[in-house]
């Protein structure tokens, strides 16, 4: 117990030296905790010097009954502390431990809902600014954000069907056993009233915030926001780009923008030339899914993917939901923040919901040889840094360079005699090219009906595989076929 309370202050602890004149001096911490994850106010310590000063004994239950009166007397809904003492080196100090309330938000009465609502950040009491007071209201009548209706969006039986279909062929995209690709089923309309996608009032349909986030038509829709950095600081940009549209595509063209800036060698099994990156690329995917389906959408702020030259760091606005901590997280603990967001992500094969990802993501890094890592709960986000090996990180790149310029003369010699491995995307591709060489990047995308980033993607990757070459400028120019389909 003494190592704990007497370590410094943090998220749940607090040092008082003495019992302040003015309840409201600590009165802003007793709500502070009751809104988060609960906390101890001791008194008799100097938070400074961490000093056990002890309180005055003769009037220690005396100063005991004020200190229960006052949060009871103070707060609303009520508060009921534990008050307890505890005796160290012959000096008595006050023990007061909230305990997370179930009635959030929990507010000091005589200030009011909105200026008396309080929130624990970063081992400090903070004023909960108007996104925080919201989301706690909802918290506390166990209501999700995304599951609140969405009432200036107005929806019909077409709209419904396009999202369903655009679902289904995520779903399938993103599966690759044939056997479980027959298997997904139909997307439904009563299905996305289930999964809070959907909500029916008096017969009528009526979309959610879901709905707006999953089509793109929230009036304020979030972006990811990407960068490269010069170095191990923000001080430098090296290129940045910032993804807007329905959630689920903004994962696929975040993800895609890391695979496009992180280095790539190669390795042959068997007869195949496989691409092989520097990061665990599933472990990536999943850095970027989970901060899309697990942000606080009640934030302003937008999700923002970083590449240093040691890290790559994924930042995600909203402090972690007060049941949840990183201890937890890292055994695959897992509470659903938008469970709307998280069903029609786990239909489309973007996460699991079950918690899995932390634990996976730290055990492919573990076997990638990577340093563990880190997971960040700080002033209202929370980040994770994935680490590179930043001791091969300058010759990395010159390695790649040479390792293909050395294989591509037999590379190009064994093509016609090699398989190279093709997805569905590719093929769909290769056919527009085959049937009509001088197309651009942007005639294709328009072609497929795709972005111009997901098109630059796959045409760089079988680039690298040398299916394709380009022969001229990207205007004047045409592509050559170096395989048959």
């Amino acid at each position: 117990m003494k190592n704990k309370l007497f370590s410094g202050e943090s998220i749940n602890i607090e040092y008082k030296v003495e019992m302040p004149k003015k309840s409201e001096k600590y009165m802003k911490t007793v709500v502070a905790f009751a809104n988060g994850r609960g906390g101890r106010i001791v008194f008799g310590v100097d938070d400074k010097t961490l000093n056990i000063v002890g309180m005055n004994p003769d009037t220690i239950f005396q100063t005991m009954d004020s200190i229960t009166n006052a949060i009871s007397d103070s707060c609303e809904p009520k508060i009921y502390p534990d008050v307890t003492l505890q005796s160290i080196d012959d000096k008595t100090i006050i023990v007061v431990e909230i305990h997370p309330g179930p009635m959030r938000p929990y507010y000091i009465k005589n200030k009011g809902l909105v200026d008396g609502t309080y929130v624990r950040v970063a081992g400090t009491s903070r004023h909960a600014e108007g996104y925080m007071l919201k989301e706690l209201i909802l918290e506390g009548q166990n209501r999700y954000f995304d599951n609140e209706p969405c009432e200036y969006l107005e929806i019909n039986e077409d709209d419904i069907k396009d999202l369903c279909d655009k679902m289904k062929k995520i779903a399938i995209e993103n599966t690759w056993n044939d056997e479980e690709k027959a298997a997904i089923r139909d997307v439904t309309k009563n299905i996305l009233i289930t999964w809070g996608i959907l909500k029916e009032d008096n017969g009528k349909i009526i979309p959610t915030n879901a709905y707006a986030l999953l089509t793109g038509k929230m009036q304020i829709q979030p972006t990811i926001q990407c960068a490269v950095f010069k170095g191990k600081t923000r001080a430098y940009f090296v290129d940045r780009r910032e993804f807007s549209g329905p959630i689920q595509d903004q994962v696929q063209l975040a993800f895609q923008y890391v695979l496009e800036k992180i280095n790539m060698g190669m390795q042959i099994k068997g007869i195949y030339r496989q691409d092989v990156y520097e990061l665990p690329i599933n472990s990536v995917r999943e850095l970027i899914a989970n901060a899309v389906a697990h942000r606080n959408y009640l934030e302003p702020g937008n999700i923002q993917v970083a590449i240093f030259d040691d890290r790559l760091e994924v930042t995600s606005p909203g402090m972690l939901l007060n049941t949840v901590s990183i201890k937890k997280m890292i055994e695959g603990y897992s509470r659903l923040r938008n469970p709307a967001i998280a069903n029609a992500f786990a239909y489309m094969k973007i996460i699991e919901k079950w918690g899995t990802g932390i634990p996976r993501i730290l055990r492919e890094c573990k076997e990638y040889g990577l340093k563990k890592p880190e997971l960040i709960d700080f002033d209202g986000d929370f980040r994770v840094n994935m680490y590179r090996r930043e001791e091969k990180s300058k010759t990395t790149q010159t390695t790649t360079q040479t390792t293909t310029q050395t294989t591509t003369q037999t590379t190009t010699q064994i093509t016609t005699q090699t398989t190279i491995k093709l997805t569905k995307n590719d093929h769909e591709i290769l056919q527009v090219i085959q049937n009509n060489p001088a197309l651009s990047q942007k005639e294709i995308a328009m072609e497929l009906g795709w972005t111009v980033d997901r098109v630059k993607y796959y045409l760089n990757k079988m680039k690298k595989q040398e299916a394709i070459r380009r022969i001229g400028s990207s205007h004047k120019g045409y592509w050559k076929l170096l395989i048959k389909l």
